[in-house]
């Protein structure tokens, strides 16, 4: 009953149209650019690609790697081969040593690949499309990670911040909702609050730190 409440809570608003299948695979950017435009444009990529997964799943996109680390894989390494692709010379994952991977599970993507930023209001406020929300649910069976994509625009008054989820089973479909409406309407185990335990923090890619 708790994941349905969240599934119809997170579904409740349609997200922002995009036109992220209907963009070339080949790069938008064939020559150089300041590092500024560069992390605008893979934001914006990143955006556009999970977004465009609520409505269908990219043919890209192998049925075998649709859960939530997933999502955020395909859509980081979608928007780098479209705006920077010489970055993709090497993987853009750390593994659990530590070491260069193309793949991460949630778990080592957030330990490994992503920094914390914090787990109250203040660092809700300053998230950014690509960043992450996390949480680690127990079960019987041991601890499930859980990751969330942040899409928020710059221009904060366009549109209120997203979160772009796989829910992690199999056939499941990718769903988005507010994420206040997520902190305040949510089953407390999915609330991005400091109340809630199993909530991990936010999280942005190291290499987008600066």
């Amino acid at each position: 009953m708790r994941v349905l409440m969240l599934t119809l809570l997170l579904n409740a608003a349609a997200p922002p149209s995009v036109e992220a299948r209907a963009r070339p695979a080949a790069s938008i950017a064939s020559e150089p650019v300041a590092p500024e435009t560069r992390s605008r444009l893979l934001r914006r990529e990143v955006a556009q690609v999970a977004l465009a997964q609520v409505k269908a799943f990219d043919a890209a996109w192998q049925p075998a790697q649709r859960d939530c680390a997933g999502l955020i894989r395909y859509a980081y390494r979608t928007a780098y081969r479209r705006v920077a692709a010489e970055r993709l010379a090497s993987p853009l994952w750390r593994d659990a040593r530590g070491g260069p991977s193309d793949f991460a599970d949630a778990e080592t993507l957030i330990s490994r690949s992503f920094a914390p930023l914090g787990r109250g209001e203040d660092a809700r406020e300053q998230l950014r499309t690509g960043d992450v929300v996390a949480f680690r649910q127990e079960h019987d069976a041991g601890p499930v990670f859980h990751l969330m994509l942040v899409v928020r625009p710059e221009d904060r008054a366009h549109a209120p911040a997203r979160v772009v989820y796989h829910p992690g089973e199999a056939g499941a479909r990718v769903r988005t909702g507010v994420l206040d409406s997520l902190a305040t309407e949510a089953p407390l185990e999915w609330r991005p609050v400091p109340a809630n335990a199993a909530f991990l923090g936010f999280f942005r890619f190291k290499e987008w730190m600066s």
